[in-house]
């Protein structure tokens, strides 16, 4: 056998069907390494890939009938060709939608085409809604969508291609680089904001469904992009927002999710909390080759987050490979926030929003507040609104918010900058 790869055959009348694919700026991008395929991001779904079509291809629709905004005409044939025929060593990485693969376009542009996988249960018309609604989406940290194909049972969607690899690959994958604390805080904020887009400010609203840190994409300035948002509503066989099989990944689910099945956008604000502790920690959501009882990290982090915060001292929670090179008060927040993403209660963890403000005052703004290190107190810049609530949330009681916000404050007087 060549390199082909045998579930993506082209259909049997090959250059007899043009799909249009929608050209805009703003969605999803792949990342240019093999993706890091471990055990616990092998995501709960039991579709197979398609194995191709027997017959004669279906008569479809003119590709002016299927056109979605600024469209750009596709074939299975010229994303066939692009791959090398879906070639081996052009597969980028296998997720719980689909294989990825890299390719050019005629003009030179460098894409990624996500096969997704079969058994969706949705035909044209619904495939090309959903894909009008993930074209409109533009935001500079969510991955761009160039365009979609559909041909007899397949259904590909094309990315543009993003060249720095995942989240994932940089903080887990063997012999890299340790990845320094500002580094770790700018994804953090950039992949929030993303997330907060999806969540607040497009309509319909977008739940991801299965935020982790490889679908977390990095550029080559570390900017972070969200991938593959709204594939989950592609995949689903209703329209309703409780599906009929688990769609995350195993060690990111929320709780109420994995058990119920039904979804919020508080299922992502769990799972966001989940990347924070990645951040925080340099360990893996789920790691058997941990001491019995640790392999869960957010089992793991909950008694450790709790003694962090009420104490102020972080070494026992905190990625030992970055040897104290970090800032504390920005750990503290940090730490703060993903103790709230992560509550059991849905109700009483944050808003994607309210982690976005948080984030964003780690990065976009002077936390010295224009006084010179030495001469301001560590924890006095932490007195907004919505660093209040997070304590509460993390906390679990107001009672008890208040009760640290005082022994913070005295504590301040001792530690400065």
């Amino acid at each position: 056998m060549s390199g082909e790869a045998p579930f993506l055959q082209p259909p049997s009348a090959p250059g007899s069907m043009h799909f249009s694919s929608g050209h805009n700026q703003g969605m999803s991008q792949m990342a240019s390494g093999q993706y890091q395929l471990q055990q616990q991001q092998q995501p709960f779904t039991s579709a197979n890939y398609s194995t191709g079509s027997q017959g004669p291809a279906r008569s479809v629709p003119s590709s002016g009938d299927l056109s979605v905004g600024n469209t750009k005409a596709f074939t299975f044939d010229e994303l066939y060709d692009i791959t090398g025929g879906f070639a081996r060593d052009k597969l980028l990485g296998e997720g719980g939608f689909g294989c990825v693969f890299k390719g050019s376009l005629a003009d030179g542009k460098v894409v990624a085409v996500k096969q997704l996988k079969s058994g969706g249960g949705q035909g044209e018309r619904e495939f090309q809604a959903e894909v009008e609604i993930i074209s409109r989406v533009h935001h500079r940290h969510l991955v761009s969508l160039v365009g979609y194909c559909i041909a007899e049972d397949h259904r590909l969607l094309v990315y543009d291609f993003v060249s720095n690899d995942t989240l994932h690959h940089h903080l887990h994958g063997r012999g890299r680089p340790v990845m320094d604390w500002p580094t770790r805080v700018k994804i953090a904020a950039g992949s929030a904001r993303g997330l907060a887009y999806l969540h607040e400010d497009c309509h319909p609203r977008i739940i991801h469904r299965d935020i982790k840190s490889s679908n977390i994409l990095l550029d080559e300035h570390f900017e972070a992009q969200v991938a593959d948002f709204g594939l989950a509503k592609l995949a689903e066989n209703d329209v309703t927002h409780v599906s009929t099989r688990v769609m995350g990944t195993f060690g990111y689910l929320a709780p109420e999710y994995a058990s119920t099945g039904k979804l919020t956008e508080k299922s992502d604000v769990f799972s966001f909390g989940v990347v924070l502790l990645e951040l925080i920690t340099g360990r893996k959501p789920v790691d058997s080759s941990r001491p019995l009882g640790d392999e869960s990290l957010v089992e793991w982090s909950r008694p450790l987050l709790s003694s962090a915060i009420e104490s102020q001292e972080f070494d026992e929670l905190v990625d030992p490979r970055l040897d104290g090179n970090y800032d504390d008060v920005e750990m503290f927040r940090v730490i703060e926030a993903a103790a709230a993403c992560i509550r059991h209660s849905s109700a009483r963890r944050p808003k994607m929003g309210q982690v976005v403000r948080v984030l964003d005052s780690l990065t976009d703004v002077d936390l010295s507040n224009g006084v010179p290190p030495g001469k301001s107190q560590m924890f006095n810049v932490a007195n907004t609104a919505d660093i209040r609530q997070f304590q509460r949330m993390a906390f679990g009681s107001q009672d008890l918010s208040s009760e640290y916000s005082q022994s913070r404050s005295s504590m301040g007087s001792r530690r400065e900058f």
